[in-house]
């Protein structure tokens, strides 16, 4: 599949921007006392669990080409710690800050297409990640008087979550969204599954096991279900829409966070955290604008300097 569906997309997309702060939410409520390796071995687990069935019965194939299967090793380990670090700050932060804090992603990217990979970046862009960093600074800081380093956390997940969706766009259309989180689902179980078995009798923080009761049974597999469903959302929305027009719907998740944070845990960020995300969200749009703005200016530059163009000129 190669053809393009923006509305499509843009709606995939926004049930990702739903379900996944809703999965988190159950996570932040198991942190209290399911052990962080448990949460993700079963969260992988029932991923896999869930899809291998399904391709079965679409007649699909969990074989992958030798680079493909590197890149979605690699996708996996992204998801992993992106995951990770997100489960690990809920149990510190409430959902819509932390959240808000991981929306740094766009301008750690931009700053580092700019100084690591020398990629043109105009003043406009290069202030609204000041302002951007400014906004996520404001969250961060009541946060971090509270709880301290864990504050820290979501920036993690900004890095690991910037690359996982570089590495998710450029296979998208080369595989199948099911057995492409089917096989992470398999590979993130395998990782996982191994790391228990050989840190869990060296008593490693998070690695434990614990007994569960039927609430907690229940919030386990809602985090599984929901996760394995927003993740197909996300990787069928880049496979259908370029990732500069699903951009700027990412930061619904903010909204939605807000009010399942509210509803769960009456949760409300402060003053301080509000203007803050407010921040972060009108510079990450206006990132976003500059970035498609430019983008067209160079195909306009592009198209103009054709040769065919330039002999209908002469």
């Amino acid at each position: 599949m190669t053809q393009d569906k923006p509305l499509s997309g843009m709606l995939l997309m926004t049930g990702f921007c739903i379900l996944a702060p809703l999965g988190d939410a159950f996570a932040k409520i198991l942190g209290e006392t399911v052990p962080l390796g448990q949460l993700l071995l079963v969260r992988f687990a029932l991923q896999a669990a869930l899809l291998i069935p399904v391709v079965w019965l679409m007649r699909g194939s969990l074989r992958m080409p030798m680079r493909l299967l590197h890149l979605t090793v690699l996708r996996t380990i992204l998801h992993i710690l992106g995951i990770a670090a997100m489960f690990a700050s809920l149990r510190f932060l409430p959902l819509a800050d932390a959240i808000a804090i991981a929306f740094v992603m766009p301008f750690l990217m931009l700053l580092l297409g700019r100084f690591v990979l020398g990629e043109e970046v105009g003043p406009y862009r290069l202030m609204a990640c000041i302002v951007g960093f400014a906004g996520t600074l404001l969250v961060i800081q009541p946060n971090y008087a509270a709880v301290g380093a864990p504050a820290l956390l979501p920036l993690g997940v900004a890095v690991a979550f910037a690359l996982f969706m570089m590495v998710t766009r450029s296979i998208a259309k080369a595989t199948d969204p099911i057995s492409l989180q089917a096989v992470s689902g398999l590979i993130a179980t395998a990782i996982l599954g191994s790391a228990w078995l050989a840190f869990s009798s060296a008593d490693v923080p998070g690695l434990g096991f614990v007994s569960l009761e039927g609430r907690e049974i229940w919030l386990l597999g809602a985090i599984g279900v929901l996760g394995t469903v927003a993740h197909l959302l996300m990787t069928w929305s880049l496979r259908l829409a370029p990732a500069a027009t699903l951009a700027p719907m990412q930061y619904l998740e903010l909204p939605f966070a807000t009010l399942i944070g509210f509803v769960i845990f009456s949760d409300l960020p402060d003053t301080l955290a509000s203007l803050g995300i407010v921040l972060t969200i009108c510079s990450g749009l206006y990132v976003i604008h500059r970035e498609q703005v430019t983008a067209r200016r160079q195909a306009a530059a592009v198209v103009g300097a054709s040769p065919a163009n330039a002999g209908s000129k002469a």
